[in-house]
């Protein structure tokens, strides 16, 4: 199906964001949605997306951990646009087998811990989001990280069998930010504080003036590690 991925990509070469959201939406009806953790550029996207349709299908993943500021901008979100983002947790089970195993904090430890807390926390939540889904929809931008710089705006997500779509891949950060001021939209007031990137609270820090944009997620680790599965590829394949 990779093929599916290399024609809309071509079909697509130099479209802005809100003409690829809205063949999108016209194309796959009920069955694209946004995935979102709030941060900026998910924000963007989010009103791009209610600016085109009111009915535009968002849900995000709270893993129990996220910070209160997090929550904040969700119910600012859902207020503006007349919504309720839907909201898929962790089994309660495999938090308390997670806890079990490594404790509240044994994410630290090292790299295959962390990866275990975020399987359980992220990855299997999103596989109970996309059931019934053609395309979702991310807020992913090229220039994010190492991990990145690869990824297209059109992809075929092999671990989940369907479409990722990733309408900002080609912005920069300043486009995010005009974009948010310009349109007011609600953004997580941890980015005023240093946060250019939002995960869960104890996996994330605020970063120096300087540093790499994802610098404060994950931070005791390597660049090369810097992503909880939902995104990462290697090789060509969908890291799981």
């Amino acid at each position: 199906m990779k093929h599916i991925a290399e024609e809309l990509n071509a079909r697509f070469q130099g479209a802005s964001a809100p003409e690829v959201l809205a063949w999108f939406l016209n194309e796959y009806g009920d069955t694209i949605a946004l995935a979102s953790s709030f941060g900026a550029e998910d924000q963007v996207v989010t009103d791009l997306l209610f600016g085109i349709s009111p009915e535009a299908k968002i849900f995000t993943l709270d893993t129990g951990r996220l910070p209160y500021e997090t929550y904040d901008v969700m119910d600012r979100t859902n207020l503006k646009y007349g919504t309720k983002i839907a909201i898929y947790f962790p089994e309660a089970e495999d938090i308390q087998n997670l806890y079990a195993t490594q404790g509240v904090n044994g994410f630290y430890e090292s790299v295959e811990r962390r990866k275990a807390c975020c399987h359980v926390r992220k990855i299997l939540p999103l596989r109970r989001a996309l059931k019934g889904l053609n395309v979702w929809i991310t807020g992913l931008r090229r220039e994010q990280s190492v991990t990145r710089d690869s990824m297209q705006m059109v992809e075929w997500d092999e671990g989940n069998n369907l479409i990722k779509l990733n309408p900002l891949i080609e912005w920069d950060e300043a486009a995010v930010w005009d974009y948010l001021k310009q349109h007011r939209v609600p953004y997580n007031k941890l980015h005023d504080q240093g946060y250019p990137s939002i995960g869960c609270a104890p996996c994330t820090r605020a970063v120096a003036p300087g540093e790499d944009v994802r610098a404060g997620r994950w931070w005791w680790e390597n660049p090369e590690h810097k992503e909880c599965g939902l995104h990462f590829k290697e090789k060509g394949k969908e890291q799981q």
